[in-house]
């Protein structure tokens, strides 16, 4: 008799397991979540860490929680990619240790084997990152190395390898400087709204070179910066920059990134005088931060591939998705480009991501008045689309798009022909009571380019990430729909607009 009853009550563990793995299975289905943008499987994520490309595999490391969806036990996360689109999650890869914590950081393939950590045919990848310590407040630099392309780490016993006893002090991002030949870091101080610049010829041994700020936007701390040397578009010429995030003091509130452009010598940047006083933003929504480059790649053109984390540290914690929390951008493409103004940043989306379109819909030459039902009409629709336009200014006052769109929900995105800005409003996109820091109506400046304007975005489930003039500026907005929105519409106000041409595709999932 008590060995039935055992029998019974193993049957009924058993049997509660199962059911809980079964609540708790992963489907990459669930409410919100993305189908084109990377996220974890679960629990918390925010910046992206250490990206870098090796042996036919672009790394993606980032911030991750391995016991819950909201901040701490920071450790690093790992994922792959053959082709920037297609994600494999890996398992974790530094973990939180002796009470320090992995924070931001970068990584780098090191080819002369400078640091001695492998060998001259299986060169290193060694990983730089911010120790924060939670026993005391001190924040310095470690390193980490691996000799099987990523997939398991060793952390260097002699750890750190910076430590200026500060408790504010972090987000390495680490090149190779050609002309110096020497690693080149730099390194947030984030309370004193400066950037420092470190030098190493082993990335063991480092020493101070500089420091640059404060400058243009400071109304937050000052968070991962990078140093890029790109061409000027169509010219011979090259120029340094220097990107850094803040938080808060963002364009659309909160997080936000800036660059400044100018020259570095190996040791000092120096920015250009004529971009001295104002702020260049990287991104024009509320949900870009935490930028990184790849490492180790370059586009056909000279220009970097960054990814960025796709949200806002004003609401981060509270967005409604459920069983992981965060996602990234899609890749982008980052080069520079000469206008009448000056030089400055353009972004596109990565060409690799033309591999997910399915479905497509062509339009041209038609005139937009009010809200137009040609897309209803032609049964155009989803929450996974790929949408560009080319509008011809001609008489309205604001035109553009509604997405997501259900019997009650939409999101806006349109220009305002006389403010001539670019805005995106979700004051009616879904569910926005999680916090009362989720702004919602947001704009960026942009002038028509030859009496027209062009426009390039994605739409994924929970977020929209906008494109405008070939590049010039950039919206990333989250959103989340409350009903199952998939209608897309045209529209204007006070008068038409012209549609030159507009193609549609249906995405398909990464997943």
């Amino acid at each position: 008799m008590k060995n039935s009853f055992l029998l019974i009550i193993i049957t009924a563990l058993i049997s509660i397991s199962a059911c809980a793995q079964e609540e708790s299975a992963i489907t990459f289905d669930e409410k919100y979540r993305p189908q084109i943008h990377f996220s974890p499987e679960k629990n918390w994520m925010n910046d992206p860490n250490g990206m870098v490309y090796h042996d036919g595999e672009y790394h993606l490391f980032y911030q991750y929680n391995p016991f819950g969806d909201k901040w701490g036990h920071m450790s690093w996360g790992h994922a792959v990619s053959k082709d920037l689109v297609s994600w494999e999650h890996l398992p974790v890869a530094l973990y939180e240790e002796n009470n320090v914590m992995i924070f931001s950081g970068s990584a780098v393939v090191d080819h002369n084997n400078t640091s001695g950590f492998g060998t001259a045919e299986n060169p290193p990848m060694v990983a730089i990152y911010t120790g924060h310590h939670t026993d005391k407040e001190l924040q310095d630099q470690r390193i980490a190395y691996s000799t099987d392309n990523g997939r398991s780490w060793t952390k260097f016993e002699g750890n750190p390898v910076i430590d200026e006893d500060l408790a504010n002090f972090r987000d390495p991002k680490v090149l190779w400087h050609d002309e110096t030949e020497e690693w080149i870091m730099v390194l947030a101080l984030p309370t004193e709204y400066k950037v420092a610049f470190y030098s190493s010829p082993d990335l063991i041994n480092w020493e101070k070179l500089s420091e640059f700020g404060p400058s243009a936007a400071t109304g937050g701390i000052w968070e991962c910066p990078l140093l890029f040397q790109l061409p000027i578009e169509g010219t011979d010429e090259k120029k340094w920059v220097l990107q850094v995030d803040l938080n808060p003091g963002g364009p659309a509130g909160g997080s936000g990134s800036q660059y400044f452009i100018g020259d570095f010598d190996g040791k000092t940047f120096t920015q250009d005088p004529s971009t001295e006083g104002e702020t260049r933003w990287v991104d024009y929504g509320p949900d870009y931060y935490a930028v990184q480059s790849f490492d180790n790649v370059f586009t056909e053109e000279g220009g970097q591939i960054w990814m960025a984390w796709m949200n806002n540290w004003a609401y981060a914690q509270e967005i409604p998705t459920s069983p992981w929390r965060s996602a990234m951008t899609l890749p982008r493409e980052i080069k520079l480009r000469e206008y009448d103004d000056g030089i400055y940043l353009v972004r596109k989306p990565s060409p690799e991501l033309q591999s997910l379109r399915e479905d497509h819909s062509h339009f041209e030459n038609e005139v937009i008045t009010g809200e137009s039902d040609l897309l209803k009409n032609s049964g155009v629709e989803g929450n996974v689309l790929e949408v560009k336009a080319e509008f011809e200014l001609s008489g309205a006052s604001t035109f553009g798009f509604k997405v997501a769109k259900g019997e009650t929900e939409e999101t806006i995105i349109g220009y305002n022909t006389e403010t001539e800005e670019l805005f995106v409003d979700r004051s009616n996109s879904g569910e926005m009571d999680f916090s009362e820091n989720f702004t919602t109506y947001h704009t960026a400046p942009l002038k028509v380019d030859n009496n027209r304007i062009h426009l390039h975005f994605f739409l994924d489930t929970s977020s929209l990430e906008v494109f405008a003039n070939d590049g010039r500026i950039s919206m990333t907005e989250r959103i989340f729909p409350s009903e199952e929105g998939e209608g897309i519409s045209l529209f204007t106000e006070g008068g038409s607009v012209d549609l030159i041409s507009l193609d549609v595709w249906n995405l398909k999932s990464i997943w």
